[in-house]
């Protein structure tokens, strides 16, 4: 039906796509294709009637073969693709929504067609039944999406730079770029990516703590600097964005955005970072009032010799330093104690 000499490059063992242009005349084939069976079948009728046999051949040829272009029809969705091979060679994709007329002898292929992520492109669905599945076009439905899917993968433990291991899951939005690439480069692309997204989010967060920890290089520079995957949660996003569209642009995939979705302590060791978290928050409290505490104790002592209220020598200077600090630096309410006599 239609002839094609084009040849597939192939560079470095990878499939460059091929996109199929001028090829939306599916309602012009589809009709023609009626035209020429209606015509067959008005020659085998005329033929029979008249004991015509060359016209009773032809028009039985007609009726036998003239099915066949109308498996050329092919009906796309907008974002959506169709990668064609023909005996086994890469053909070419077509793209976009229309009605196409390719090669009858050409066959889809999606090797991740029935695989299932945990993702927003995936949800199974009944799909209504219409024209051209219930005459068999298209089937299977090997179309491949263009639009932009989100993968949830589970969440992960992970030791983190210090050797805590940390819980943490991410979502990644993704769209294929290439189909050739995506569908003869590697064997399903939906589980390479799936694999790739751990493997990349292990490296990344192992080059970080999980809070602020000195001493601790997180960029490579060999100077140490406040990095952690709690505090700096959207340059490791985006560290783990460029280290899965790295693993997987020989997919023909596109990385749009990586997000940590979960971040905690793995539940081993999550009572002790709490135990050390509350820890580190009662010394930065009790710091905090100690430091207070003097400055109040420094700003009575110096009113009081300023307007010489009281002369104090420097062993009720000491006992009132002392009293006034158990005040202000006690974790409950201060009892007095009235003192009617001499202080020795």
């Amino acid at each position: 039906m239609e002839t094609n000499d084009r040849k597939v490059t192939f560079i470095n063992n990878e499939c460059k796509e091929i996109t199929l242009d001028g090829k939306k005349h599916g309602m012009l084939a589809f009709f023609l294709t009626l035209l020429l069976i209606l015509a067959g079948v008005v020659a085998l009728t005329y033929g029979c009637v008249e004991l015509n046999v060359p016209l009773i051949v032809i028009g039985a040829a007609i009726v036998s073969f003239g099915w066949l272009p109308l498996l050329g029809l092919r009906v796309l969705k907008p974002q959506e693709a169709l990668v064609l091979t023909l005996f086994g060679r890469y053909y070419g994709t077509i793209r976009g929504d229309g009605f196409f007329f390719v090669n009858p002898f050409c066959s889809s292929i999606n090797p991740a067609a029935k695989t299932q992520l945990n993702q927003s492109g995936d949800v199974k669905t009944i799909e209504p039944v219409t024209l051209s599945s219930a005459a068999g076009f298209g089937l299977p439905n090997n179309k491949l999406s263009l639009k932009v899917m989100t993968l949830n993968n589970n969440r992960q433990k992970i030791n983190d730079r210090l050797g805590t291991p940390v819980e943490i899951g991410i979502a990644v939005t993704w769209s294929i770029g290439d189909t050739a690439k995506a569908v003869f480069n590697v064997e399903n692309f939906k589980e390479y990516l799936s694999l790739q997204c751990d493997t990349s989010l292990r490296n990344i967060v192992r080059i970080y703590p999980y809070d602020v920890a000195p001493g601790v290089d997180t960029t490579g520079d060999g100077i140490a600097d406040e990095g952690s995957l709690r505090g700096s949660s959207e340059i490791v996003a985006d560290r783990i964005r460029q280290e899965i569209q790295d693993r997987v642009a020989v997919a023909g995939l596109r990385i749009h955005e990586a997000r940590i979705t979960y971040l905690a302590y793995a539940p081993e060791i999550a009572a002790a970072m709490l135990q050390r978290q509350q820890a580190s928050a009662i010394i930065d409290a009790r710091k905090m009032i100690v430091d207070g505490a003097v400055g109040m104790v420094e700003l009575a002592l110096d009113r009081l010799s300023e307007n010489k209220t009281v002369e104090l020598d420097e062993e009720r200077k000491a006992s009132m330093v002392s009293n006034l600090l158990v005040v202000l630096c006690g974790n409950h309410d201060a009892q007095p104690v009235v003192n009617s006599g001499s202080l020795y």
